[in-house]
């Protein structure tokens, strides 16, 4: 069921919106944005792995031949390196790996270069905009005092550790482990990792600490980038280990109402809220749990049942059961947003990319059942007559819609929900470690001697 609601958002992003950013479902039309810089195709490159896994071949050649012939890097704007890295760098690295066609190796290699220039910055610390033609890069306005932001600056490892692996050039791993050295040399309040960082003087901007926008992903990276070492990169394992102690120490909270949840923290005050974005964290305790040691492996695999768990909450304690972009803990909320400005969804994974996870974790037969929940909520309330639009109000009766298709919508969340019911070898986890917009890239082996396996037969 899942590949033809895939289907259904390519096929109206086909018509309307081809080779634009996204699909704006309700108007007919295309939207560029201004995250990508000159970048087109958004939804293309971060649609390729999905309609690969699918088996939507069709769909999967003519975005092949998009990328071939359309993709054009040469581009002028103002770029996201977060976005263009995880959406594209990703996209390309996954649909690469996936099929070996030459095209996704060149483009995602010339890309990756001209992200470079992003590190040129007294620390290395990269700054959050580049310009991919001129190659000058700047920090986001709206970010505190030129400061660079650590989901954004922590959220490169596994794709430029990649870059390395396909291009041979050392230099994409060297500007990532530099970063790492900043980041292990700098004072940490409580051990915990603030937000800003200015990539000037190398120093923390504020203290404002989150699991969720602005700090998510940098978490994620630590202990994905110990996996996808095959579990020799020790460096990260001791960063992501060290951090869930100070989390679980400063930040998990439980409510009145027994719902466990991650809250923020704005210099020692705690702020009892929980994003959409935070509820990938369900997964990554989940993920983490094996190389915890063994007691504190079933410590980790419940704080990453009773995490999803609230996140699940979210969802059901809305009108179209689906979840709010954000829900707080305090004056008797439990898991709902009391802010009017709060209420929105926008097609996002995170909660399903949790209950994703956390069955092939425990294959506790209800985290497909949520995820079916979830799969009836956005064929009722989101798919429109020309693909799948965001929300305004989880808690209205009558949705009005954002008129917005996100590209995360075909690379994330209706991939987690098409894993969700697969068997687990499809992309296995022991084989696999998804970036942050789901896209597969695969763990690096080693010193692996490929006679290992007729070794073992040897003895006949």
């Amino acid at each position: 069921y899942i590949p033809l609601m895939m289907k259904f958002a390519w096929e109206n992003y086909r018509r309307y919106a081809w080779g634009k950013n996204e699909l704006r479902p309700l108007t007919r039309n295309g939207h560029i944005g201004n995250m990508f810089g000159g970048l087109r195709g958004a939804s293309i490159v971060d649609s390729l792995d999905t309609l690969y896994i699918m088996g939507l071949t069709q769909e999967f050649e003519e975005a092949k031949e998009w990328v071939e012939n359309n993709l054009d890097l040469n581009s002028n704007g103002e770029a996201s390196l977060f976005e263009v890295n995880i959406r594209y760098v990703g996209g390309l690295l996954s649909a690469y790996y996936l099929t070996g066609a030459e095209v996704f190796k060149k483009k995602v290699v010339e890309l990756g270069e001209k992200l470079l220039p992003a590190f040129n910055t007294p620390t290395g610390i990269p700054r959050g905009v580049i310009n991919l033609g001129s190659g000058t890069s700047w920090s986001w306005g709206w970010a505190s005092a030129g400061s660079s932001i650590l989901a954004e600056f922590g959220t490169l490892h596994l794709e430029f550790v990649h870059l390395t692996e396909l291009s041979g050039n050392p230099v994409f791993t060297e500007k990532v482990m530099n970063i790492r050295k900043v980041l292990n040399k700098i004072e940490k309040p409580h051990g915990l990792y603030p937000n800003f960082l200015s990539p000037v003087s190398g120093n923390w901007v504020q203290h404002h600490v989150s699991i969720g926008g602005l700090g998510d992903s940098f978490y994620e990276y630590l202990i994905k980038s110990y996996l996808m070492s095959d579990k020799t990169d020790e460096e990260a394992k001791k960063m992501y280990y060290s951090a869930m102690d100070a989390i679980e120490a400063n930040l998990v909270q439980k409510s009145p109402g027994g719902l466990t949840y991650i809250a923020e923290w704005r210099g020692g005050i705690l702020d009892h809220k929980m994003g959409h974005l935070a509820c990938f964290s369900g997964g990554m305790v989940g993920i983490g749990a094996d190389d915890g040691e063994l007691t504190k492996r079933q410590h980790y695999l419940d704080l990453a049942a009773e995490i999803t768990h609230t996140c699940h909450e979210s969802y059901s304690r809305s009108a179209t059961k689906l979840g709010p972009e954000a829900f707080r803990f305090d004056a008797g909320a439990e898991a709902t947003a009391t802010r009017l400005s709060d209420r929105y969804y926008i097609l996002r994974p995170e909660v399903i990319e949790s209950y994703m996870y956390m069955w092939r974790l425990t294959h506790d037969p209800k985290y497909r059942q949520w995820g079916w929940e979830a799969v009836e909520a956005l064929e009722h309330h989101c798919r429109v007559e020309a693909g799948f639009s965001g929300i305004r109000d989880v808690y209205a009766t009558t949705v009005s819609h954002d008129n917005m298709q996100q590209s995360f919508f075909l690379s994330e969340t209706l991939k987690y929900l098409y894993l969700l019911f697969s068997d687990d070898d499809l992309l296995s986890l022991e084989d696999w470690v998804f970036n942050t917009e789901a896209h597969p890239l695969p763990i690096i082996r080693r010193n692996c001697p490929p006679e290992r396996e007729d070794a073992e037969e040897a003895p006949e």
